[in-house]
């Protein structure tokens, strides 16, 4: 069996408080993506995962051997994940992969929702790929239409750049809004995105509050920034925590056109599309 862990988009990211947890309260709008790993499941002698380009324990061992103790009884499993997602690039890819391995026992095991709340407050969005309007500190969310046609340029960065450190960076520049600021928010969001309307039709809501502490510990985002506004996308923003870039097209093949037009130093730039499992 082939399935697909599609990347995450965050269109927007606003920051809230710390919460005691350590986490901190959120609102973003997030969008699932063409751009995906590839999952192969077979069966073997014993149950084992390997993902290609990431060392030691990941997400998606975690989540099969969750299921194991949950008492899921299919025959072991050989589950060899393709790294297509840049790793540590503000777009989901662990959660993705541990996702799409819980998808595999939807139907089988109870409290699927529960378990990847518990692998990490980006999983439980994923279960069901597409557009999600999301609250507290990612576990929270709500499943919104898929929108009319666009297309963004992803434009990562050579060497990844840790959840916690961006957190931690945005805390000390004293960043973030209260929590009614992000009721607010979300409504509006809510308002914007519930017809199916694409994002560039409601850019002005489009904002990454983590972009700041980003810049600050990686300046050369900026150029990333810079190179696609010059290519013409209509907004360009950071992605999550980064380091990814992201600039929004009307359509995939304007946004081909834009990365062929990016300079050399931007090869890397990836053309994606949104997706739905839904």
């Amino acid at each position: 069996m082939i399935i697909r862990a599609p990347a995450k988009l965050n269109l927007c990211l606003y920051l809230g408080p710390r919460r005691g947890d350590g986490l901190h309260e959120l609102c973003s709008l997030t969008q699932a993506l063409t751009l995906s790993d590839r999952v192969v499941v077979a069966d073997a002698g014993a149950d084992e995962v390997r993902c290609s380009g990431v060392a030691g324990a990941n997400l998606a061992a975690r989540a099969l051997q969750g299921l194991r103790e949950r008492g899921w009884p299919h025959p072991p499993l050989r589950v060899e994940i393709e790294k297509r997602i840049p790793v540590a690039a503000g777009l989901g890819g662990g959660s993705a992969d541990a996702a799409a391995v819980l998808r595999l026992a939807r139907d089988e095991v109870e409290g699927i929702e529960e378990l990847a709340a518990e692998l990490g407050a980006d999983v439980p969005a994923q279960l069901d790929p597409g557009t999600a309007l999301v609250r507290g500190a990612g576990e929270v969310f709500e499943a919104l239409p898929p929108p009319l046609e666009y297309a963004v340029v992803l434009i990562p960065a050579p060497d990844g750049l840790r959840t916690a450190y961006t957190y931690a960076e945005a805390d000390r520049l004293g960043l973030g809004r209260d929590r009614s600021e992000l009721d607010s928010v979300a409504e509006r969001l809510r308002a914007a995105a519930a017809s199916g309307a694409a994002p560039l039709e409601y850019g002005d809501l489009l904002v990454n509050d983590l972009q700041a502490a980003a810049l600050s510990l990686r300046p050369e985002i900026a150029d990333a920034l810079a190179a696609v506004e010059a290519v013409g996308a209509a907004r360009a923003l950071l992605t999550g925590s980064g380091p990814t870039v992201f600039g929004l097209f009307g359509d995939v093949a304007a946004a081909d056109r834009a990365a062929a037009a990016l300079p050399p130093r931007h090869a890397n730039a990836v053309v994606a599309a949104p997706a739905s499992f839904r």
